[in-house]
């Protein structure tokens, strides 16, 4: 079992390097002239202290000139100037380098954000591109605020860590290594106390690597709760409100609040310890470089000038050497935002089987043998509970079928698995369309064919007129065709009586208008982009009667060519159907016209006596 999770492990994390790369393409040139310019930038930095050395034993203190062997051409000159002079040189030279420095400095920050950003813009492309491929069945296993989270959230995590820190560990390398380089030929001694606290850092940083982690983790996760309840609160606002569950919410909120903010201030914590720990022994370290270096300098055994180049070159390795401490910290969150990235991207998207094809969809529509069942429902014993068992149905072209039956009959399912929605497993039957088994057939063409109405219909904040126009590339040159397909869902007198007309803007998820008019404009949607099968899944229950019965009456006009799917608990909306089925507990218990099923005396006519309001002692 170890084993099996140990190589688990190492494939996730091989996954989740191939897809931050993958994310760095198109950007690493951007990266690269950064940690360029960093280096030289610190290059620079490490001159500037030799300077001050060479003036303050040389120039001022009259010890002979030793420069560099790549500079002993300039002895002479500088033999021949008086120390006014050679100040001003050297003070000039310092500017340069300062100057130098400072655009170096300044092309780093530039190319740093260049990069940044672009990866940045990268990672929610692909992402938001990745998760519009993924299954429906995916959708209901993660939460829509976790979702959320994931792309903003961690992306921001990975990119401040690659823009703050990675494109910083090259520079920050190059400085622990020639401020050592240069601290060793000055003096050895106080070089050798410098690089003993090294691997100290390193390894208390290694140490809180795994803490850390695990306590992001937690929090991030936290993060994606509280990010769930907002989204589903604000989303259900009206139904907290109609049930006066709004300090309910609250509290709800506070609560999760509450561990998150807990979650946060125990990392705060940590993070605390891991910071104060650096801090003491960097100044430690500084400490006894400073005493030993006094005692060395009152000895004789080092110059003031080297004692101060000493100091310089110590404080340069100090912060990098924190730096590197900071970046195993900051890798620990970095790499659980990635995991939590790579769960996303390693998730399958829906894909076709090879050699599928745009087919003909207007032919019949064929279930053989169909069982299915959700894999989130299963027994005790492992066994997925069944939804739909063993069902056969044939829908003949251009007919229109009414669908009955008890809530978790399997109507809904039954539709779904025609969509595509969910996938119907080998060895569970076949669903054909024109001959053509479903699943040999493009997604994309399938969909495209088969329009869906559903009880609670999802609006767009947009307007009405963008909302049943939505399957149109130009909705204004096809004004024509939305006002039609409003006036057959007899939704478009109700939208001229606005102030604004189709121009109305609906609101998020269409909260400004009534249950029945969204349920229209969604009929009206599907009537606009006139697929040849239409699925209406419960979509009148919001309406009146009478209004029921226009629509109705409207849809066996502009449906007459269409195959139409009717799914509803009135049987007023079914009656006119050209064949009803009846479902109970996944299968078909009675099937036939209006008049022949109220003959048989089962289901069908039970219901229809209840509704009609029919005396039971009459109807028996």
């Amino acid at each position: 079992m170890k084993q099996k999770h140990s190589t688990k492990n190492r494939e996730t994390a091989r996954f989740n390097r191939q897809m931050l790369l993958s994310f760095l393409r198109g950007c690493r040139h951007f990266f690269v002239i950064s940690i360029a310019a960093s280096v030289l930038a610190s290059l620079c930095e490490l001159v500037i202290p030799k300077i001050i050395s060479f003036t303050v034993d040389s120039v001022l203190g009259g010890e002979p000139y030793e420069l560099p062997a790549p500079l002993g051409w300039a002895e002479e000159i500088f033999r021949s100037m008086n120390v006014g002079k050679l100040l001003t040189l050297l003070a000039g030279l310092i500017l340069v380098i300062a100057v130098l420095m400072g655009l170096c400095k300044y092309l780093e920050n530039v190319f740093n954000r260049k990069g940044s950003e672009t990866l940045v813009e990268t990672m929610r492309n692909r992402l938001y591109g990745h998760i519009g491929r993924l299954p429906f069945a995916w959708f209901m296993k993660n939460q829509t605020g976790d979702i959320i989270q994931r792309c903003t959230s961690d992306v921001e995590t990975v990119k401040a860590f690659l823009s703050e820190q990675l494109t910083s560990v090259v520079s920050t390398t190059l400085l622990i290594v020639m401020s050592l380089a240069f601290m060793f030929g000055i003096n050895t001694t106080l070089a050798c106390i410098a690089l003993v606290s090294i691997p100290v850092v390193i390894a208390y940083s290694a140490f809180f690597h795994g803490k850390i982690g695990a306590r992001f983790q937690y929090c991030d996760e936290n993060e994606g709760k509280l990010s769930s309840i907002v989204q589903e609160n604000l989303t259900g606002v009206r139904v907290v409100r109609a049930f006066g569950r709004e300090k309910y919410e609250v509290d709800k909120f506070t609560a999760q609040n509450d561990v998150y903010c807990n979650a946060w201030v125990k990392l705060s914590f940590l993070m605390s310890m891991f910071w104060c720990a650096g801090d003491l022994i960097s100044g430690l370290q500084v400490m006894i470089i400073l005493v030993t270096g006094a005692v060395l300098c009152v000895d004789g055994s080092l110059s003031t000038g080297d004692f101060i180049a000493i100091m310089s070159y110590n404080g340069m390795l100090t912060w990098p050497v924190r730096s590197l401490g900071r970046v195993i910290s900051e890798m620990s969150k970095t790499g659980v935002s990635i995991g939590r990235i790579g769960e996303i991207m390693a998730a399958e998207e829906e894909t076709d089987v090879p050699g599928a094809v745009d087919a003909d969809l207007s032919g019949d529509i064929v279930f053989d043998h169909v069982s299915f069942g959700y894999d989130s429902r299963t027994s005790s014993d492992g066994a997925v509970h069944e939804i739909l068992h063993d069902l056969s149905l044939e829908i003949k072209k251009g007919s229109t079928v009414g669908i009955l039956g008890m809530t978790g009959s399997g109507k809904s399912t039954l539709v779904s698995l025609l969509c595509r929605l969910y996938e119907l497993p080998e060895g569970n039957g076949k669903i054909t369309l024109s001959g053509r088994d479903i699943r040999e057939i493009k997604a994309s063409s399938l969909r495209k064919n088969i329009g869906i109405v559903l009880q609670e219909p999802f609006l767009f904040s947009r307007t009405l007129r963008e909302n049943i126009g939505m399957t149109f590339d130009d909705v204004n040159a096809n004004e024509e065709a939305i006002t039609e397909a409003a006036r057959a869902a007899c939704l478009d007198e109700t939208i001229r009586n606005f102030t604004n007309g189709y121009e109305t803007t609906v609101g998020e998820r269409g909260v400004t208008l009534s249950g029945g008019q969204k349920q229209r404009t969604a009929i009206a949607r599907l009537l606009a982009a006139a697929p040849p099968v239409m699925i209406f899944d419960d979509s009148l229950s919001a309406v009146d009667s009478e209004t029921d019965a226009k629509i109705r009456a409207a849809l066996r006009e502009k449906t007459a060519d269409s195959t139409v799917i009717l799914i509803s608990h009135r049987i007023q909306t079914l009656m006119s159907a050209d064949k009803i089925v009846v479902m109970a507990g996944g299968r078909i218990t009675e099937m036939g016209t209006h008049e022949e099923l109220l003959k048989q005396n089962g289901i069908y006519k039970k219901i229809n006596d209840i509704q009609t309001g029919l005396p039971e002692e009459i109807a028996g």
